[in-house]
């Protein structure tokens, strides 16, 4: 039988520092360690890995992995361009999705994002679409290319449209129960 997910802690933008191995590029494992990472964002969309992975083949010169996104998938600095992707699994044959242009934008928009959250009250249906459409704005704002279709930040701002982060101080979202794989 499944047991209720703990409440979540309230998020707090935090840096942290990843330590990369050997064979991440040079540059980007500077920026890993100096510019750092967010610790969080809110609920399972983006877990931080305790330190980056090189996954060799994928796009043109490979991705550095710096997080979990959803049940199987990865956030990603692609070592070509700089920009972060998100692919759905490290195997997929998809794809991967821009998430931000780089790292900093990145941060930046995790920043924002856990600066107007909550989102809304309990029973604050009227208001999904406009929070939403709120953190579209703060979102592009920082970086215009960051609402990609079918992207990261265009399926999160989805989800506070739908009312995915409603009544989290009662515990864990809807999404988070999804998330964790508590309904199997």
């Amino acid at each position: 039988m499944s047991q209720p997910l703990p409440q979540s802690p309230k998020p707090e933008f935090t840096l942290i520092h990843v330590e990369a191995p050997p064979e991440v590029p040079a540059q980007i494992a500077v920026d890993l360690g100096e510019t750092g990472i967010p610790a969080g964002l809110i609920g399972y969309e983006y877990r931080p890995l305790s330190e980056a992975v090189f996954l060799e083949g994928i796009g043109e010169r490979g991705l550095v992995a710096i997080a979990t996104s959803g049940l199987f998938g990865r956030i990603a600095v692609d070592v070509a361009t700089g920009h972060l992707v998100q692919i759905p699994k490290i195997d997929s044959a998809r794809a991967p999705r821009l998430v931000n242009s780089d790292l900093g934008s990145f941060n930046q928009c995790v920043a924002a994002v856990i600066a107007r959250f909550p989102f809304y009250a309990d029973g604050d249906e009227d208001r999904y679409e406009a929070v939403a459409e709120e953190l579209r704005d703060l979102i592009s704002g920082i970086d215009g290319a960051a609402l990609a279709h079918d992207g990261f930040w265009e399926t999160f701002c989805d989800d506070v449209a739908m009312g995915a982060y409603e009544d989290w101080d009662a515990g864990a979202t809807e999404l988070d129960w999804v998330m964790s794989g508590s309904f199997a």
